[in-house]
């Protein structure tokens, strides 16, 4: 395995942020799937983690990349846990859905995870982190939706968090960080897989269109560069800067759906944008 060298800071922040834009665009996506190919939330994480595979693989062959295998064999454990923390993210965060919604949800598991991360990595909790997750709060319960206090809820919304931590942690610092990504996606196929074909797997043909975007940019792109990014920044400051996700999901949903935010989720917006240019600053 050819060593690789990491990314510049400033292009690893870059990177980031490129993964915290192609995010955003997950939500709206995985919004129309579940309206439209009639799969449940567990198929399309199926399909989205399996797209992503696929695109990366394709990746991997244009890149060069070989021994895909053996890249696996050397640290397996590792890619089984990724795979697994991807696979425990998505099921915590839509189970928790139904038991207290979308914000809440989306708060918890969003904003804990840079915590995680920080623990994890041992790395100082700053003021802008805190003030990241006071725009989060603000942006997403500002927004009107709230769901019913449910301790399984707020459990499982902990879990995805964790999961996400996971994954992230243990792609620090990758040589190769497509080829990561891609072990991580086939793994967390695979674990999902056994659940997706419970119901409904196969979805409906004008539906394949989306599957495959939800594969290339919110999943293949943004993980890949995610996993690059976190070769030049650290850890934490990597998940603040991603938290540029439910901004952009917001600006579309506006621009889109025809939504609307109240005062509140401005408010948490500019407060969210202002701890992510913080949080850079300091980088």
């Amino acid at each position: 395995m050819h060593h690789r060298p990491a990314p510049s800071s400033a292009r690893g922040l870059l990177y980031v942020a490129l993964a915290g834009i192609a995010w955003g665009t997950g939500g709206p996506t995985g919004a129309l799937l579940s309206q439209h190919s009639g799969l449940n939330s567990t198929a399309i994480s199926f399909w989205r983690l399996l797209a992503g595979a696929i695109w990366l693989t394709a990746a991997c062959r244009l890149l060069g990349r070989s021994r895909i295998i053996h890249h696996f064999a050397a640290t397996p454990l590792r890619y089984l846990l990724s795979g697994l923390g991807l696979a425990i993210c998505q099921l915590g965060y839509f189970a928790a859905i139904p038991r207290v919604g979308i914000a809440v949800a989306t708060v918890v598991s969003l904003g804990v995870g840079p915590l995680f991360i920080a623990l994890g990595a041992r790395e100082r909790i700053t003021s802008a982190l805190l003030l990241a997750i006071l725009g989060l709060t603000l942006l997403v319960i500002g927004n009107g939706a709230s769901g019913n206090p449910s301790t399984s809820g707020i459990a499982l919304s902990l879990i995805s968090g964790a999961g996400y931590a996971l994954t992230t942690l243990l792609n620090r610092n990758q040589q190769d960080p497509t080829t990561s990504a891609l072990l991580g996606f086939t793994t967390a196929a695979l674990i999902l897989l056994p659940l997706a074909t419970t119901t409904t797997i196969t979805p409906t043909p004008s539906s394949w269109p989306l599957i495959a975007y939800f594969g290339l940019v919110p999943t293949a792109f943004a993980y890949a560069s995610f996993y690059v990014g976190l070769r030049a920044v650290r850890a934490s400051t990597a998940a603040i800067v991603v938290l540029i996700e439910p901004l952009l999901a917001a600006l579309i949903g506006v621009l889109a759906f025809d939504e609307h935010l109240t005062p509140l989720s401005l408010i948490g917006a500019v407060v969210l944008l202002a701890a992510v240019v913080l949080q850079t600053r300091r980088e």
